[in-house]
């Protein structure tokens, strides 16, 4: 067996030249500055870091020397290996720093702008009325009660004091979905509704007395659809019925209602009226809510909203006729009742001042959308 041969000298081996290590050093460190993005930094890391890389391989060849020159061959490997990770992490950091601040050019948000792609939607004007009226009344302690709006025909006008042959009944264009069993007849039978009324004689006929209730809804009449009409709309009415009520209740009901709805300083009138269904019965009036009053008589500050008259129309009321309380069970002799009820369309054009009630059914998100989403 041969002994170990102490006279070899690494710098005769090749890939441990100081040149030559210096070389790959060089190299690995030129490879590195010319990434010019963490892909490419990658690619190099592996050439010349990785286990087939010249400096892995050359710092393998100092295995296989004699131990008294392993000692300065592995210095000069080391040396080289150090400055080469000290220059992949320099150039890592660099190539980190520029793709964060690419990153915030490219992807910065303007966070004024509007955080959702979907427009804002909006309630209809005629629902959101509707909810604040009943609101009113919900605060005072009245139910808010419901109906159909395919109508028994007896509900509809017969119970209301409508009888076959009034003529009042002629007052209201109806549209009849069947007439009796039987027949052909369209006099009589099932209606769409032509006021949300029978809801009260409904309310009467189920409740234990005493009843206070308001009734939101939709209802059915054969007119044209024009700026002031539609064959279909909306109405609110209440209707309060136990011991002892009297006109002074309801004027007082209406005060209240106006008051919520337009201010503290609105006031009500009641002027005589004839409805089947009440009696004593009224139309009820508010004060403008424009110029309060002021443009009567005044030519210099007329008033468009209430045509210088000082009152705005607002709705019917009275005191339930005593032969709707008895259709519905109910003594007149020991009960009195007051009820009222206006068109929602109505109040929102005077609210708003929308001129043209064909703009509330059409759709158009244009004239919904300013009203908001106000629940």
């Amino acid at each position: 067996m041969s002994a170990p041969n102490k006279s070899y000298d690494p710098v005769e081996v090749e890939t441990l030249k100081p040149e030559e290590i210096e070389r790959m050093r060089d190299e690995a460190l030129a490879a590195f500055a010319a990434a010019d993005s963490l892909d490419a930094l990658h690619e190099a890391k592996v050439a010349h870091t990785g286990p087939a890389s010249p400096l892995a391989l050359a710092n393998r060849e100092i295995g296989a020397l004699p131990p008294h020159a392993k000692a300065e061959a592995g210095k000069r490997v080391g040396q080289a290996r150090g400055a080469v990770n000290k220059g992949l992490a320099a150039r890592q950091t660099e190539l980190e720093a520029e793709r964060d601040a690419r990153v915030l050019v490219e992807e910065a948000v303007d966070v004024t702008l509007p955080y959702d792609r979907v427009p804002a939607g909006a309630r209809h004007p005629l629902t959101t009325m509707m909810e604040r009226v009943a609101d009113v009344f919900v605060a005072m302690g009245y139910e808010v009660a419901e109906g159909p709006e395919v109508e028994a025909e007896w509900f509809n006008f017969d119970a209301l004091n409508f009888l076959p042959d009034h003529p009042a009944r002629q007052m209201q264009d109806t549209f009849f979905v069947r007439g009796p069993e039987g027949t052909e007849e369209s006099g009589s039978g099932v209606v769409l509704r032509t006021h949300t009324s029978p809801v009260q004689a409904r309310a009467l006929l189920d409740r234990e007395l005493p009843v206070y209730i308001v009734c939101p809804g939709r209802v059915f009449r054969t007119d044209e659809l024009d700026a002031t009409h539609t064959p279909v709309f909306h109405q609110i009415e209440l209707l309060a019925v136990d011991e002892g009520l009297t006109m002074a209740d309801l004027k007082g009901t209406l005060d209240h209602m106006v008051q919520a709805l337009f201010g503290a300083d609105m006031k009500t009138r009641l002027r005589p009226n004839y409805f089947p269904f009440t009696e004593p019965s009224a139309e009820m009036d508010m004060l403008c809510y424009v110029c309060k009053g002021e443009s009567v008589g005044n030519p210099d500050r007329p008033c468009r909203t209430c045509s210088s008259e000082g009152w705005i129309e607002l709705g019917g009321c009275g005191m339930v006729n005593p032969r709707v309380l008895t259709a519905c069970g109910v003594d007149p002799e020991k009960y009195s009742g007051f009820a009222f009820g206006f068109g929602i369309e109505r109040m929102l054009m005077f609210r708003h001042n929308v001129e043209d009630m064909r703009d509330m059914v059409e759709g158009d998100v244009r004239f919904t959308r300013p009203f908001g989403m106000e629940i």
